[in-house]
């Protein structure tokens, strides 16, 4: 196993995400408890030492079920990493509560990482807000009392959220967990995010290494072209060997669902393998492949001076990529949606194509508002 240095600690830089354990059924909250402890049994005795989970994963039943199977072991063995629910505005006002619960949960008398969870644009006022809500002021205090050993934050926010919470609150972030893999550094942007994080000295952990499975079923044609360079290498340790390029990174959290997923993680985190700069143009290539279809934008903004309705344009048109990529199980769309006011939003678009006169890339953005507005209704 690969371990990476955090302050004083050495850190697998496998994680093992507790977000999709395996189910004794279709319903998210009958987690198999016997296959899942023969996952964490294997992942222990390969020297995996972070464990991740959340109040929400599994509709709150994961932190129960890892609290137990993690009870078998010292608890200095491992490390356990849990988050505040920020993501709901219901929670906004119960973070002690909700913070006693998920130790009473787990099981445990501290957690060795605490994260301000899925900050976006939905949510940043929230935790910015010390007087209404405190959320910061009140994890800050746990972790002077030990309760938290190292807070930090995961984001799926855009820059301008990310840039003002980061400007509040960054000298008190250890860490910040990013959704990163080789299409998502320029189709999420996360190259912007890793920029300002190392600008900052803030090191990096890895959410969706393989975008929900993604990028571990890639198309023929995809294959083909990464066989023209290593044909006995499958899609997963293609999407490992590319954050195993960036220094940055820590750990890299798995959603394994299988003792065989593990098996496979396993392995390829037995050895540190980085891509070189040939490797890393065709995997870029892919990346461009999987992308295809996707509409044009630029980003430049010329279209945003035409609109009568003065959306946002670009950032509407990177959203109706991202669903349109990502499908039903898409979660960053809907999300950042609900963030706009709704007359911001892609159905106050009133097809009047006055954008498409200054577009240089000819995009019929009136056409392109109307699907994603249906797109999201459906």
């Amino acid at each position: 196993m690969i371990y990476k240095d955090f302050q004083d600690l050495k850190i697998s830089q496998l994680a093992m995400g507790c977000m999709r354990l395996p189910l004794a059924g279709k319903d998210q909250s009958r987690i198999d408890e016997g296959a899942a402890r023969e996952m964490v049994r294997l992942a222990m005795d390969c020297g995996v030492n972070y464990y991740d989970t959340a109040f929400g994963y599994h509709d709150g039943e994961s932190e129960r079920v890892m609290g137990r199977i993690l009870k078998d072991y010292p608890r200095e063995s491992f490390f356990l990493a849990d988050k505040f629910p920020g993501y709901d505005s219901k929670n906004w006002d119960k973070v002690e509560q909700i913070f006693e619960l998920q130790l009473q949960k787990c099981q445990v008398d501290y957690f060795d990482f605490y994260l301000v969870h899925n900050l976006c644009e939905a949510n940043v006022d929230a935790y910015l807000d010390e007087q209404k809500y405190g959320i910061l002021p009140y994890l800050l205090k746990q972790r002077e009392n030990g309760r938290i050993r190292h807070l930090g934050v995961s984001v799926h926010a855009e820059m301008p959220a990310f840039q003002r919470f980061m400007d509040a609150y960054g000298e008190h972030m250890e860490f910040c967990q990013i959704q990163l893999n080789y299409l998502d550094l320029h189709f999420q942007r996360a190259d912007e995010k890793l920029a300002l994080l190392e600008k900052m000295g803030i090191p990096v952990w890895v959410m969706e290494p393989l975008r929900g499975g993604k990028l571990a079923n890639l198309p023929a044609e995809c294959m083909e072209k990464l066989a023209t360079l290593h044909p006995q290498a499958d899609a997963v340790e293609w999407a490992v060997r590319f954050l195993q390029s960036f220094p940055q990174v820590t750990t890299v959290l798995s959603g394994a669902s299988t003792l065989e997923q593990m098996k496979q993680n396993i392995e390829l985190f037995s050895e540190q393998k980085p891509l070189d700069e040939r490797e890393l143009s065709t995997l870029q290539e892919v990346a461009e492949m999987l992308t295809d279809g996707s509409v044009p934008c630029t980003a430049c903004h010329y279209c945003t001076k035409y609109c009568p309705r003065e959306l946002d344009i670009p950032s509407l048109i990177q959203l109706y990529n991202q669903r349109a990529l990502t499908g039903n199980g898409d979660f960053i769309a809907p999300m950042r949606l609900r963030a706009l006011e709704e007359e911001k939003r892609p159905s106050s678009c009133i097809g009047c194509h006055s954008c498409e006169e200054a577009c240089p890339q000819n995009i019929p953005i009136a056409q392109v508002m109307d699907d994603f507005a249906k797109l999201m209704a459906e």
